[in-house]
């Protein structure tokens, strides 16, 4: 068994140096921007966070901005766990565990964009037990420690076990994954729910204070996260020997329909909750659409995420996205207005104006967004080597020598 364990390592290592010309090309693409982020993030290291565009009045910007993004892409995994394991959808079980790893590669990646943000991350320890107090179960941030965690490993177990299984001829034993499988599937919507509650607690910042927070949360991650996956399965079947058909495509379009509906909609709600009302708190949401006392930084970026969510949910609901290209645009469109409205749309007008009525606006630095370039790169990376492994595995041609495939 260790031999073989052994072997599999080897051959996985020297998988993982073999491609074309363009996997080269693209490998090492990746790896220069992720050199480039390093390089910007040790600036940061050694300066501190001056060298964002952060201050006393705004404390969190796109670091923040893009870990509560990229939370929801990994729920979204959950998304062809359903499919697969619930409704039994045959054609969704070849591309589940493209979504499982996916998962664990977004992850990492808030992660890391958690770190970046910490001024001083040596500190990070005291987070950690035994080393400090996690303040469970009183602290929210606690909880997201652990299921941001907990998540982590529960993909890195099920999809070590398949992989490995199907790399040895073997059938998976049910009870050593899919018990694991139904727990994700909650866990999933845990960790999105958790990272929305950590805004809604702070009751001292009203434009978070809003029920309706985590369910948006929801419906904007099963929106992002297939749009996402759309376009990451056709470049799977365009470079690679692994067909994936359009139901799996459709499939996921039919879901982002959905979610992007209950979106669309939850924005409405919240748009009239604070307009109509025209309380003392509406004067966030005014900054972000309209600008306050002449500050309108925010208003282009939250228009633009408006109009490209309406437009994409336009092109979901008529025949057009039957067309692939058609579909691609619209999650495209999608993706980025989801991504505008969760970054700068959700993070930087509860902080505007202070609680002192200060309004001080906020824009990321060169640095900062040389950062996130590339810890965005070290995710497409670490997603694009794990694809490298699993295709393999998962036709056929990567397998122990002896066997034969198994379905």
């Amino acid at each position: 068994m260790l031999k073989d364990y052994t072997l599999f390592l080897v051959r996985v290592g020297l998988l993982s140096f073999q491609g074309s010309r363009k996997y080269y090309a693209w490998m090492i693409f990746l790896f220069v921007i992720c050199l480039i982020g390093l390089h910007a993030y040790s600036l940061q290291f050694v300066e501190g966070l001056s060298t964002t565009g952060m201050t006393n009045q705004v404390s969190w910007g796109v670091y923040i901005a893009n870990f509560t993004f990229l939370v929801g892409v990994a729920a979204a995994a959950v998304m062809l766990v359903i499919p697969a394991y619930i409704y039994k959808k045959d054609h969704m079980n070849k591309v589940v565990i493209f979504g499982e790893l996916m998962a664990i590669a977004v992850i990492i990646m808030c992660l890391l964009f958690v770190m970046v943000d910490l001024g001083r991350p040596d500190r990070f320890h005291h987070m950690l037990p035994p080393f400090g107090i996690l303040n469970w179960p009183l602290s929210i941030l606690s909880w997201d420690v652990i299921v941001l965690n907990g998540y982590l490993l529960l993909n890195l177990h099920i999809c070590g076990y398949l992989l490995y299984t199907k790399y040895l001829g073997r059938k998976p034993t049910k009870m050593f994954y899919i018990p694991f499988i139904f727990i994700a599937m909650a866990w999933a919507i845990s960790i999105h729910t958790v990272t929305a509650f950590l805004y809604v607690g702070l009751a001292g910042r009203p434009y978070w204070n809003n029920p309706i927070v985590a369910p948006r949360f929801l419906a904007s991650a099963f929106t992002a996260g297939p749009a996402l996956l759309i376009i990451t399965f056709q470049v799977i079947r365009k470079s690679t020997s692994y067909w994936i058909g359009n139901e799996p495509i459709f499939t996921l379009r039919m879901i982002m329909t959905v979610s992007m509906v209950i979106n669309v909609f939850l924005l409405g709600c919240e748009l009239f909750t604070e307009f109509y009302a025209a309380t003392a708190h509406v004067v966030a949401s005014r900054y972000l659409y309209f600008g306050l006392e002449g500050h309108n930084v925010l208003v282009p970026w939250i228009w633009t995420a408006i109009a490209l969510d309406f437009i994409g949910l336009g092109l979901l609901m008529t025949p057009l996205s039957r067309d692939i290209n058609w579909l691609n645009l619209a999650c495209i469109f999608c993706f980025i207005g989801i991504w505008i409205e969760k970054g700068m749309g959700l993070i930087i007008p509860g902080f505007v104006p202070s609680p002192l009525g200060q309004v001080v606006e906020y824009l990321p630095t060169i640095n900062e967004t040389l950062v996130c370039l590339g810890i965005w790169a070290f995710g497409a990376l670490l997603y694009s080597w794990m694809l490298k492994i699993a295709i393999p595995i998962m036709d056929g041609s990567l397998r122990r020598s002896g066997i034969s495939q198994v379905d």
